[in-house]
């Protein structure tokens, strides 16, 4: 149940389906984004989200999900193929630069639900890549 549950995850997010991705996570979830502030609950993923797809495009690829004995933790390999569309505040001007950058994701699961989750990247190499 819990491969299914980071798959369908996984999933939702290639497909952009927002929705699928919420009724995924718990109310009270727990993002911790590469840089930044945990945002916690579903109302700040779905705000994330929204920003998230104004400002990108990406596709997840070359996928491997690793899942503890237990089912209750996920972690996921993968590289990200992206388009920024949108100038994010903070980071360099958007004019549909491409990027490429591996990446990982780390999940706690609770029966049904995600109830963390914590990416990484390399935020300078992403800039490296849309600065050029």
């Amino acid at each position: 149940m819990s491969d299914t549950i980071i798959h369908r995850y996984f999933d939702a997010f290639n497909a952009g389906d927002t929705e699928t991705m919420l009724v995924l996570v718990s109310d009270d979830v727990a993002h911790h984004v590469n840089q930044g502030e945990t945002r916690r609950g579903r109302a700040a993923f779905a705000e994330f989200c929204s920003h998230m797809g104004v400002s990108y495009r990406e596709q997840l690829r070359d996928m491997v999900i690793f899942l503890a004995p237990d089912g209750t933790r996920a972690a996921a390999e993968f590289t990200v193929h992206g388009e920024y569309l949108q100038t994010d505040p903070g980071l360099p001007e958007a004019h549909g630069q491409r990027y490429v950058l591996p990446a990982g994701s780390f999940f706690t699961i609770d029966g049904d639900k995600i109830t963390r989750i914590t990416t990484y990247y390399n935020l300078q190499d992403w800039i490296t890549q849309v600065s050029a």
